[in-house]
């Protein structure tokens, strides 16, 4: 891989603030997904002993970005219970985002992850739900930057292969969702409740992917394409993402194509009733 100038410029500043236990770069560039648009997102880990010095890394900031008189950061909790916080910058022209995780959460969603425990949390940014096997799904798809006592990558052993009890937790939970959601649309056809049925119909596309990234032993990162990355995955309905695009710009009377792609994924997990391995828990999204 050829080397990143955004990232010599900012990993060596990032490594001198306090607290930094691990720098990854993780998003689409580290999956190789990315397009000439995409930020470069950049996962600071902390632990809870030794906490992110957010005013050191202020300063660290101001040192390399476009616009350091109005760079910011967060304060650990920022963005709200599970996205820790960061910051939103432009270095070199290229956006930016410091993303801050903590170690300690991260292993403790892997511990979860591999004891088949999911649980879902209301998070600014996730309209469908935040997943801490999020978290499981970021180290396992982070291209470790600086990691000095090995403690991510310790981390990052334990995404793979893909545990057989979350995909058996996560389709337990999601896969009946998907059609409840498309039920409690119907109710608000006869009552006009446009919004009430978009929003129903975009909970159910959001556990059709949750159910189909579980059978292909893949981690879902985000609902935001989602639905296109279904169409990588080797078991999935066909034309998944045109089919979610024409059924939700079609309103009401898109519910029907909805439904036809509940029942085809429930034809496919009776079929497949664990994660393919040749997947290997790769992330996507």
């Amino acid at each position: 891989m050829s080397p990143d100038p955004v990232l010599q410029r900012v990993v060596p500043a990032l490594t001198e603030v306090p607290g930094v236990a691990a720098i990854v770069l993780g998003g689409s560039h580290a999956r190789g997904t990315a397009r000439e648009t995409s930020d470069d997102d950049i996962g600071l880990y902390y632990s809870v002993e030794r906490p992110l010095d957010t005013d050191r890394l202020l300063q660290a900031v101001r040192t390399f970005a476009d616009a350091p008189e109005t760079a910011k950061v967060t304060p650990i909790g920022g963005w709200g219970p599970w996205i820790d916080g960061g910051g939103w910058l432009v270095v070199g022209g290229i956006h930016v985002d410091l993303l801050y995780r903590d170690l300690d959460r991260v292993g403790a969603a892997i511990d979860d992850a591999h004891a088949g425990k999911v649980e879902r949390f209301y998070q600014p940014g996730h309209p469908h739900a935040f997943l801490p096997t999020i978290y499981m799904g970021e180290a396992a798809s982070a291209r470790l930057l600086h990691d000095p006592a090995g403690t991510l990558a310790a981390l990052q052993r334990r995404t793979t292969p893909y545990p057989a009890a979350l995909a058996s937790a996560l389709r337990e939970r999601f896969e009946w969702e998907a059609g409840f959601a498309l039920a409690n649309a119907r109710k608000s056809l006869d009552r006009g409740d446009v919004s009430y049925l978009a929003g129903c119909a975009f909970r159910a596309v959001a556990c059709l992917c949750q159910t189909l990234f579980a059978l292909n032993g893949v981690y879902l990162l985000n609902e935001k394409g989602a639905a296109q990355a279904v169409d990588k995955l080797a078991r999935r309905p066909t034309d998944f993402a045109a089919r979610v695009g024409r059924a939700i710009a079609a309103g009401t009377e898109g519910l029907p194509a909805l439904m036809a792609l509940v029942e085809e994924t429930g034809t496919l997990c009776t079929q497949s009733p664990s994660p393919s391995p040749s997947q290997g828990g790769r992330a996507a999204c």
